[in-house]
């Protein structure tokens, strides 16, 4: 009997034992999942994170710059002359738009605004409104410079703006800058008109003339010669600046 006693209690300690080790080793295994989990997450939660963000392909902020003009001021076509050497630096960082300098003046015939060097300038300034409004930028760019090139007493003729639109590969009569101006390129459709109004009432409020402004600060002026260029008035100079205003509007977006 005692034998027997003996040999049930051997068994039982045999069969603890086998189930203390069988658990403990599950609960080693438990807590070793448990333990390296995290740190195996947090290992390829990097690489995951840079994966994702750069497959969100976010595009950079381009920094806006103004130019103050009149499409047929001196001090008007210098300064978009030096823009488009600036371009061929920073194009793909910039959004390039211009101000027309003009006064509102409802007795004006035709536009209801009062340009310093004649209607033809009023009829100039809507056409090239009109084309940035329907054209891309490198269509509305290069039509700009095509009048320009023409001379600056023939801007606003509809027959230059008519040419300059084929120069620029722009549909006249479909891209909406012809409805916009005028079919006939006189730069008096009313949309063309009702922009004019807008741009100079714009150009007012900011009490700007021939004014270089990047992120809407006035950094240059041209008026005969440059005047409060504070960083210079080279095309290196305004390069430099929308360079440093680039980097300051992308800075935590390219660390990032």
């Amino acid at each position: 009997m005692t034998q027997s006693i003996q040999w049930i209690a051997q068994v039982d300690r045999v069969y603890r034992s086998f189930f203390l080790f069988t658990l403990t080793t599950k609960m080693k295994f438990l807590f070793l999942a448990l333990y390296t989990a995290p740190v195996v997450f947090a290992t390829r939660l990097p690489s995951l994170f840079v994966q994702h963000h750069d497959q969100l392909n976010v595009p950079d902020i381009k920094v806006p710059v103004q130019l103050g003009v009149m499409s047929r001021c001196p001090d008007a076509l210098l300064c978009e002359s030096t823009f488009n050497d600036v371009l061929t630096h920073v194009k793909d960082k910039v959004d390039l738009s211009l101000i027309y300098v003009a006064k509102i003046d409802a007795s004006q015939p035709d536009f209801g605004v009062w340009c310093m060097h004649g209607p033809e300038e009023c009829a100039g300034n809507v056409q090239q409104l009109c084309v940035h409004k329907y054209a891309p930028f490198s269509q509305w760019w290069e039509f700009v410079q095509c009048q320009n090139y023409q001379g600056r007493d023939k801007i606003g003729g509809s027959d230059v703006a008519l040419r300059c639109a084929r120069n620029a590969g722009i549909d006249w009569e479909t891209s909406g800058a012809g409805q916009c101006a005028g079919l006939d390129g006189t730069g008096k459709g009313s949309e063309g008109v009702a922009l004019l109004k807008e741009s100079a009432a714009l150009g007012n409020k900011m009490g700007i003339t021939c004014t270089v402004l990047i992120s809407s600060r006035p950094v240059c002026i041209h008026d005969g010669t440059w005047k409060d260029c504070e960083n210079g008035h080279t095309v290196k100079d305004f390069v430099r600046q929308i360079e440093d205003e680039y980097e300051r509007l992308n800075g935590n977006s390219i660390q990032g």
